[in-house]
């Protein structure tokens, strides 16, 4: 625990007085950086601001295996054990039609970009291959991100590299776990780059939430300068006398978080209510009927205030924010629901909240700013098993672009005629890996940073996906 204290009071015979106005909780013990690396860290960044465009990422991976029948390849005229559950519906692209659940998105075709011969190549709960791309690191892209642009915003100070799960929008929330908790570190780890490039997680506890609040006594706040000279003078101290030499890499994120005054960015109660209400999911489904189920008891209804929130970060400076929504394992074997009953309810989930977001972008002049990703760790099974659920399947994978200012409009590739296989050219997590470096990063100028060691062979090598970059 760092706590900082006023020097304005005399101390007690118990040492410091009990008028302390700011409290940085532990955030984990995972590793540090020391203060000297982590100001190397930001120089580097300032440095390296040639190489970072002005863009963010919002990374929505559907935790368990989305089926890609089930979303944007319905496949309405194979056998009826292979077609869509939830039937089709039109898209404003002739001839491309959507299943059945997302109507929203489908009448805004204009702004996404659907892959229909992508596939993750892989065909369990693993999600470092679609979160890494596969590179030889084993770093998620988020962690790759936040070691080419420096692990905070250097105007800002927002943490570069965020999770964002369903506590972090809903405090108390107690979500049960189940495989999706074990694999869940994988989506953001920071694999050979260390801890200092792992993803920041407000959500990791409640009182990692309270901590990131400003304790301030009213009285306390009368004289704005002195509470800012409060600060210089800390920083200054701190840094000469090496007190955060050992502190954890997230105290210091937080730290920042808080002084440089990015803190309300987490808090949607600072949000315009009427915008919260468009983006509000609670109505699907209930907590207590999704927790019934062993596959699904990381699921939760709040994937519309998390994107709410991630829209939120981004806005303040995160350059890549993971979504994580869970519960998409849909063998219905009792574990989940039988006739994967609950996957009309979650899919229009995500079609409420991405609709949602992609509205609200837009009305912000942010949709060039923003590229959204859709994805997960694996496809399902063409026909689906005697539950009437799909089992794991590598071969085709759910993947759509949206924003980001890449070309938007299209549909790449086409599956074969039972959605089993990739018809055309087959993309995979390096292509993925690819397009995403390429929209966040001028690829050609890190790969002259030396400094940068393998990391800039990573992110300035591969292929983009064709047709998206503009």
């Amino acid at each position: 625990m760092l706590s900082l204290f006023s020097n304005r009071n005399d101390r007690t015979c118990k040492g410091f007085n009990r008028r302390e106005f700011l409290r940085i909780g532990a955030l984990g013990m995972l590793g540090g950086m020391t203060l000297p690396a982590l100001m190397q860290a930001r120089a580097q960044a300032a440095s390296n601001g040639r190489s970072v465009k002005d863009k963010s990422v919002v990374f929505l991976f559907l935790s368990g295996g989305p089926s890609h029948i089930e979303f944007f390849d319905p496949k309405m005229d194979a056998p009826a054990e292979i077609r869509s559950i939830t039937g089709e519906v039109q898209t404003t692209l002739p001839g491309i039609t959507f299943a059945g659940s997302f109507p929203r998105l489908a009448q805004m075709t204009n702004k996404l970009a659907i892959v229909r011969s992508y596939a993750s190549g892989q065909a369990d709960h693993t999600y470092l291959i679609p979160a890494s791309g596969g590179n030889p690191l084993r770093a998620s892209m988020g962690a790759l991100y936040s070691r080419v642009a420096g692990s905070n915003h250097p105007q800002t100070g927002m943490p570069n590299n965020i999770l964002v799960l369903p506590e972090a929008v809903q405090r108390g929330l107690r979500l049960q776990g189940n495989f999706e908790t074990g694999a869940l570190p994988t989506l953001t780890a920071p694999g050979d780059l260390g801890a200092s490039c792992r993803a920041f997680d407000p959500s990791g506890s409640s009182e990692i939430q309270r901590n990131m609040e400003m304790r301030i006594n009213a009285d306390r706040f009368e004289d704005r300068r002195y509470l800012l000279g409060v600060f210089d003078n800390l920083r200054q101290d701190m840094d000469s006398r090496g007190v955060m030499a050992g502190a954890d890499h997230f105290q210091q994120q937080a730290f920042d978080v808080i002084s440089r005054g990015v803190a309300q960015a987490f808090d949607l109660s600072r949000e315009d209510p009427r915008v919260v209400a468009r983006y509000d999911t609670s109505g699907f489904f209930t907590n207590e009927y999704i927790q019934s189920y062993y596959d699904m008891r990381r699921a939760s209804n709040l994937l519309g205030k998390q994107m709410l929130l991630a829209r939120r970060l981004c806005e303040a400076g995160c350059g890549y924010v993971t979504v994580s929504d869970c519960g998409w394992d849909m063998h219905a074997n009792e574990n989940s629901p039988r006739n994967m009953a609950a996957l009309p309810a979650m899919a229009g989930q995500v079609d409420h909240a991405v609709s949602a977001f992609l509205e609200d972008l837009e009305v912000r002049g942010l949709s060039d700013k923003i590229l959204l990703v859709i994805t997960g760790e694996m496809g399902r099974t063409p026909r689906r098993n005697g539950n009437g659920g799909r089992d794991h399947h590598g071969n085709l994978t759910t993947l759509a672009f949206a924003g980001g200012g890449l070309r938007m409009g299209q549909v790449i590739g086409r599956s074969d005629r039972i959605a089993s296989s990739p018809a055309t050219e087959r993309f995979g997590p390096p292509h993925l890996l690819a397009t995403i470096m390429n929209t966040l990063l001028d690829t050609g100028e890190v790969r002259v940073q030396r400094e940068l060691g393998r990391v800039a062979n990573v992110v300035s090598e591969g292929t983009p996906i064709p047709g998206l970059l503009a």
